[in-house]
């Protein structure tokens, strides 16, 4: 498995299509893999196993959000002030 996601990270060039967000807008899709992002890296801290599939959410939401977002959401994750559950 880890095989077949490295693959599609090397094939990687922008986010897919996610029938969750149909719609031109995409806030929510960037919103929704910035915290599956960073749910996936706890969640295999906590495990303590490799964070490799985790990449793929990382690379979907630089992509498709803005960085003064990123860059924002970040300094509120460091904080602990962040409004997403993660």
């Amino acid at each position: 498995m880890a095989e077949d996601i490295k693959a599609k990270l090397e094939r990687y060039k922008t986010a897919p299509f996610d029938s969750r967000f149909p719609n031109q807008n995409q806030t929510r899709n960037c919103w929704q893999n910035y915290l599956d992002f960073h749910r996936c890296e706890k969640a295999m801290a906590a495990k303590g196993a490799d964070a490799a599939p985790c990449q793929w959410y990382f690379r979907v939401y630089q992509s498709l959000c803005p960085t003064s977002w990123v860059t924002t959401w970040d300094e509120l994750r460091e904080a602990g002030t962040f409004p997403g559950k993660i």
